[in-house]
């Protein structure tokens, strides 16, 4: 069997494009964790610190691809220095009807409507249970479309979740969920940001606690999130989740499909808002930057505009394991051409 899985996991991606994209996720995850593991050479100079979490570089796996912890210690063994899973809610949900995931091949994008689907967290809990403690996971955490009390939802998700995750994101922010993004309103979100602050309170060691916010955020409420962050102390903020704008320019057939989009064309949107939001915060706030990472160039850009780390998704499903490595290399090239001796002395050298 692992022999098997070894062979699969290095197909062609056009082999794996030939299934439909949710079909194609579901083996990638049955997969995964026996896949080989990868390179985990030393890189010195690309250590870098979190919200206090130390890591041994700054690539790590964005919240959406493992909802359900299934594949956690199989990815970190891939390479990547963290790996967030969720989204998970209170209660096992089934998301919306099939089809809900679409490849945009032609704009190397995605646009997913999958709507929460997950176990619960009490799945989640037991599989977080006693897991070996050989790299970074963190978990994220949503409501059920049917919560009439999101605060108190979320709280309970920290109280259970937080004692067995190294961090905690929460996640107002996607748009497959109605009324979610409404979360993201000043006064709403400190209501969840103080209910799960005082889950951490009662929950043994505290743990970091980053909030996930939307690319699509005007300049006021970038800001107004910022602050609210600030005031409610939390560690930091993920910026960002998936679009519903639909950039100009989009070729690929599934362009008009409803959900959020992800890949290449959330680049320059999603850094805009990460520059605009580090340069509010003004080192008050640790920032993890995501979307549309596809190279060492894009990620040295988040960390220029104040990504202490970064996250990928949809260039590791096109591309598969091997991203890893070449972002990292391309990384290093990146910091020696400008000359900073680490990945630290670059952070936010571009706001």
């Amino acid at each position: 069997m692992e022999g098997l899985a070894r062979r699969l996991l290095h197909i062609p991606p056009r082999l794996l494009a030939s299934l439909p994209p949710e079909t194609a996720h579901d083996l990638a995850i049955r997969l995964i964790p026996l896949a080989p593991r990868g390179r985990q050479a030393e890189r010195p100079g690309l250590e870098t610190t979190i919200a206090g979490i130390d890591l041994a570089h700054p690539l790590g796996l964005a919240a959406g691809f493992d909802k359900d912890a299934r594949a956690a210690l199989g990815l970190l063994r891939l390479g990547f220095a963290f790996v967030e899973v969720g989204t998970v809610t209170i209660r096992p949900q089934a998301g919306n009807p099939r089809p809900r995931l679409f490849r945009l091949a032609a704009d190397r994008a995605i646009i997913n409507r999958m709507g929460f689907n997950n176990a619960g967290i009490e799945a989640m809990a037991g599989r977080l249970q006693g897991r070996p403690h050989t790299g970074i996971t963190g978990v994220n955490i949503g409501i059920n479309k049917d919560s009439t009390d999101p605060a108190r939802d979320y709280g309970i998700a920290a109280a259970r979740l937080l004692p067995l995750a190294d961090y905690l994101t929460i996640n107002v922010s996607s748009p497959n969920t109605p009324g979610l993004r409404d979360l993201q309103e000043e006064r709403a979100l400190a209501g969840v940001l103080d209910a799960v602050l005082e889950a951490r309170r009662n929950a043994g060691p505290a743990k970091p606690v980053f909030l996930k916010v939307a690319p699509d955020l005007d300049d006021r409420s970038a800001d107004a999130i910022t602050e609210t962050a600030m005031a409610r102390g939390i560690d930091g903020i993920i910026a960002t989740n998936t679009t519903i704008a639909r950039p100009p320019g989009l070729r690929s057939p599934a362009r008009a499909e409803k959900g959020g989009l992800s890949g290449r064309p959330l680049m320059a949107p999603s850094t805009r808002l990460l520059q605009r939001m580090a340069r509010r915060a003004a080192g008050r706030l640790a920032f993890i930057g995501v979307g549309g990472i596809a190279s060492g160039a894009d990620a040295y850009e988040k960390v220029l505009n104040g990504a202490s780390a970064v996250q990928l998704y949809t260039a590791f499903v096109y591309e598969g394991p091997a991203i890893i490595d070449r972002i990292l290399d391309e990384l290093e090239a990146c910091l020696a051409r400008d000359g900073h001796a680490d990945l630290a002395s670059a952070i936010g050298t571009g706001l």
